[in-house]
């Protein structure tokens, strides 16, 4: 070959291996291949990192003599490297790859343009390249939405300001109907919706739905930006649902924006006080927005309580009209009382003393705008005494109702021809002391509105029948108006004197509907000084009665469980060490939210798998099973074993006695016994050896205060959540529990024979006896004889014949509260943490036994065969068979109250009634013949066991006079 031929072809070598050396070395530098593969699918993930970085050299040098497609679309949602470009701010890409011819409005599959997607991550630098090469503003996604839509939605007003220049309708609505105006109100984008309506924007455009811009900044309590729109001219118009601006702002409870509203639409003012009748706002949200534009100034103050006092007078009235439904108006009425007593309390001059603001006298502020409520209370004084004077007539004669039923039907005839307007000085028709009555025509489907006719009211009882729960209604409101004047825990005056002047007539009114109670007279339960005037007629219902009204109470205004399937979160679970479980169940107790408790307990030890979480029922308590987690537990729960821990009735009336109720089952039975254990010398035994009382020196526990208290929130617990606790106490200490006084036969329990003496001064005259007794007495201190006065100068003060049983009460106070009064206090704080005491008093002390320690199941037979007979009886007798087939004929129940009432105590000993204990040791139930009277009731004596059981002449007789001494003779049994 010629030798200048071979040169050229050598230098062509040369070159192309230095470029294939070059190409091979860059490569290996950057540990990838340089050019890009020939399908779309592979080179476009190739690129999609280096654009994603912003790589744009490498990206050029890649795309440099290749044939690939830059708008190639790839992946689900069909994007291209532009879209990925301006998604992510790759200014130096995005313009390489519209250099290379990449369509900026080219629409993925969602229909978004490289534009949209720059708007909505704010790529302002990217946007305005977009722009330079011709992008579309006003190409809509397939939402409807526009790059303009993204900006005003994330509040890029800086871009925005750029963009808009490009626009040709500000106003161009996505799939709803909604601009971008809509969507910066709603999420509050001031300087946004500024520069849209400087561009132009329809202020008052509505959505398909009918939504204007303002309706959209209400519904998400955007106060300023309401304002803005509102000083530019914007509309109060409603949806096409009629749903308003300030309806909206209610709901969510944006005081702040409705105080905006009113500003500019001073009706809506009145409009916001009609909303209190309004059942579907939620209670809160109204008294957040009463709140808050109450508290913008004293007249705002004022007016709203005006306001709100008038519209409860006009309720109240329609509530006293027999024609109204009553459910719908008592409901209306209650409401807005709340509602306003919330307003009440927040005001410049809230009560901070005794004095009953309002109705003193005093010319306050407060107390005008209380007098709109004086024309309802008026009404409601005139028909008690009304029905009280129709009381008095139906005792004293047969034409009992004839004036009232008359009245009736009068007011009925007025109605027929021209109902009468209610006066506004008044509240009556035509002016006259007549109570609102019912209008004509036929009864509304209220149950309780029946046609007014003669028969009707033909006496005072069915009057009651017809206005009881309206009247107890009002009374109620009257009841919460007074003490929104007074200090907390305390009852207005006013209100005492209102229900003593009227007692014959709430009395009856409790008598015949004692849950109205529950429903309407709280108050009863909240103030002693009332309570104790209406307790016999509560104590004279059904034990399982009161049972379902105590938990219906105690839960209400808790919020609603999901009870088994809520997971229990960790961090509420009660890690309790088993060896130290007194301790260390106080430790976590206190640490422990109450809320969280009362909502539910999940208990752990420590080192163990097991966890039982028992959760309260929805309101009413009318769900009472354990919730078990099986997840973790070792054990497991049969079908028939759970349907068994489900009780339908009252917790307190079943033994739980299954193998799966669990840890917290355990846990609660393990505490029953550490409490009472002598160690922590809390507790001490009684003198019949089966009951427990607080331990007088109990102070040689540095920590017994808190002990107690922890005791205290055990039971009330226990007790909160239907869990029974394997502890007696005695009856002096369940009095001390519901408040009430010990008499000097609890006394027996600690000390027998000290409570004969006691029994035997106050029989006997000891005028001339000589004992020289003085009001003191001496005491054992840690081995220490001390003399405690009984009163205030009582060791030189003589017991007299005169005197005496203020003596024997003094002592047994001494001996049975004083000298235990702050483990008392403690226990009492920890138990009221969970348990109310004005729920508590809806039972007597033999009644709380069996709520916190469970009904006990009594065997007859073995009760039969250990018992005892004296005075007369012996098994023969036929008052003594009589008696067994009654017991045999008594429900479960009432067969505990009879073993209470004959022992003092509902427990059946270990080993069965052959154990049974007095205050002496062992003694067996007893019964004693006593001479029949007329009436006489069955007697016991607890503290030796016996039953002091007349002669009846039948069976019947026996069975009504025990069943009487048993539902309510829990009050003076006598005592051997």
């Amino acid at each position: 070959m010629n030798q200048r031929l071979l040169t050229p072809m050598m230098e062509r070598a040369m070159e192309q291996l230095n470029v294939q050396l070059n190409r091979l070395t860059r490569s290996l530098r950057r540990a990838r291949t340089v050019e890009l593969p020939e399908d779309n699918e592979t080179a476009v993930y190739t690129l999609m990192p280096m654009v994603m970085a912003d790589q744009h050299r490498s990206v050029s040098e890649l795309l440099l003599n290749s044939k690939f497609d830059v708008n190639y679309a790839f992946g689900r949602v069909k994007r291209s490297l532009l879209h990925i470009a301006a998604n992510c701010g790759s200014v130096e890409c995005l313009v390489l790859l519209l250099k290379k011819g990449a369509n900026p409005n080219y629409q993925d599959i969602s229909g978004c343009t490289p534009l949209h997607l720059a708007a909505r991550n704010g790529q302002k630098k990217c946007m305005g390249r977009l722009l330079e090469y011709n992008a579309d503003v006003n190409i809509c996604n397939n939402e409807g939405l526009t790059a303009i839509h993204w900006l005003a939605v994330n509040g890029r007003t800086e871009l925005l300001h750029d963009l808009v220049q490009h626009v040709t309708n500000v106003d161009v609505e996505d799939a709803m109907g909604q601009t971008a105006l809509h969507v910066a109100c709603q999420n509050g984008h001031k300087t946004t919706v500024l520069c849209l309506l400087d561009s132009g924007a329809d202020i008052n455009r509505p959505n398909v739905s009918g939504a204007t811009p303002l309706y959209f900044a209400c519904s998400h309590g955007q106060r300023d930006t309401a304002q803005i729109l509102l000083s530019r001219g914007a509309k109060y118009l409603p949806d096409k649902n009629g749903v308003t601006p300030m309806d909206l702002c209610v709901q969510g409870g944006y005081g702040e924006t409705c105080e905006i509203l009113i500003q500019h639409h001073s009706r809506l003012f009145q409009t916001l006080i009609q909303m209190t009748q309004n059942d579907d706002i939620k209670e809160n949200m109204l008294r957040q927005v009463l709140e808050h534009v109450s508290q913008q100034s004293e007249l705002h103050y004022q007016k709203i309580l005006t306001s709100l006092a008038e519209v409860a007078t006009t309720n109240g009235h329609k509530l006293l009209s027999l024609s109204s439904n009553y459910e719908a108006q008592m409901k209306s009425l209650l409401r807005i009382v709340r509602i306003f007593c919330h307003v009440f309390r927040l005001g410049p001059s809230s009560p901070n003393n005794g004095n009953d603001m309002g109705y003193n006298g005093n010319k306050t502020p407060k107390s005008q705008v209380l007098k709109p409520l004086e024309l309802l209370w008026h009404s409601l004084d005139e028909w008690l005494v009304l029905i009280s004077t129709e009381l008095q007539k139906n005792r004293s004669g047969p034409a009992s109702g004839a004036d009232i039923a008359s009245l009736l039907l009068k007011q009925r005839e007025a109605d027929s021809s021209s109902p009468a307007p209610i006066s506004a000085a008044t509240g009556y028709s035509n002016g006259a002391l007549t109570p609102v009555l019912p209008s004509p025509g036929p009864p509304s489907l209220d149950s309780d509105v029946t046609m007014v006719t003669p028969e009707t009211y033909g006496d005072g009882e069915d009057v009651i029948s017809m206005t009881a729960n309206r009247l107890s209604a009002v009374i109620q409101a009257f009841y919460m108006c007074c003490s929104c004047q007074m200090p907390q825990g305390m009852t207005s005056p006013r209100f005492i004197e209102f229900v003593c002047k009227h007692d014959e007539v709430l009395k009856c009114f409790v008598t015949r509907n004692p849950k109205i109670i529950f429903n309407h007279f709280h108050f009863l339960l909240e103030c002693p000084e009332l309570m104790s005037r209406f307790m016999h007629i509560i104590k004279a219902q059904p034990f399982k009665d009161r049972c379902e009204w105590f938990y219906e109470h105690l839960l209400a205004g808790q919020p609603d469980s999901d009870m088994v399937h809520r997971p229990v979160n960790e961090n509420d679970i009660l890690l309790i060490h088993r060896e130290s479980i007194f301790r260390s169940s106080c430790e976590v107790v206190s640490k422990s939210s109450n809320q969280k408790l009362k909502q539910g307990i999940a208990v752990r030890f420590h080192g163990e798998e097991g966890m039982v979480s028992v959760r309260r029922g929805g309101k009413g308590g009318t769900s009472h099973s354990p919730s078990v987690d099986f997840r973790e537990a070792p054990y497991s729960l049969t079908q028939t074993e759970i349907n068994a821990s489900q009780c339908s009735a009252c917790r307190s009336f079943c033994h739980l006695q299954h193998k799966g109720q669990g840890v917290v089952r355990e846990w609660f039975d393990i505490l029953s016994n550490e409490i009472i254990n002598p160690d922590y010398a809390l507790f001490t035994q009684s003198a019949d050896g089966t009951t427990f009382q607080p331990n007088s020196n109990s102070s040689v526990n540095p920590d017994h205060l808190n002990y107690f208290r922890f005791a205290g929130q055990i039971l009330g617990l226990a007790l909160y959540h239907r869990q029974l606790v394997n502890i007696y106490f005695t009856r002096s200490f369940y009095k001390h529990i519901l408040g009430i006084p010990v008499n000097y036969q609890d006394v027996a329990s600690i000390d027998p024979e000290y409570a004969k003496n006691l029994q035997w001064i106050l029989d006997n005259d000891i005028s001339d006896l000589g004992l020289e007794l003085t009001f003191s007495v001496e005491t054992d201190v840690f081995g220490a004889m001390e003399e405690v006065p009984l009163k205030p100068g009582g060791v030189s003060i003589l017991v007299t014949q005169d005197n005496k049983a203020e003596y024997v009460q003094l002592v047994t106070e001494l001996r049975m509260t004083r000298a235990i009064q702050p483990q008392i206090n403690a226990f009492l704080q920890g138990f009221h943490t969970f348990i109310p005491p004005s729920l508590i008093q809806l039972f007597d002390e033999y009644e709380l036994e069996l709520l916190l320690s469970g009904m006990p199941e009594i065997d007859v037979a073995d009760w039969n065969r250990n018992t005892e007979y004296t005075s007369g009886y012996d098994l023969d007798e036929p008052v003594i068979q009589w008696f067994w087939e009654v017991v045999e004929s008594l429900t479960q129940e009432e067969r505990v109250l009879l073993l209470q009432f004959v022992t003092g105590s509902s427990r059946v000993p270990h080993g069965g009634f052959a154990y049974l204990m007095g205050g002496s040791g062992l003694q067996k139930f007893t019964i004693a013949a006593v001479p029949y009277t007329s009436n006489l009731l069955p007697t016991s004596s607890t503290c030796i066991n016996m039953l002091k059981l007349p002669e009846y002449p039948s069976q019947e007789i026996l069975r009504d006079r025990l069943l009487v001494a048993l539902h309510c003779g829990s009050y003076g049994y006598t005592m051997a």
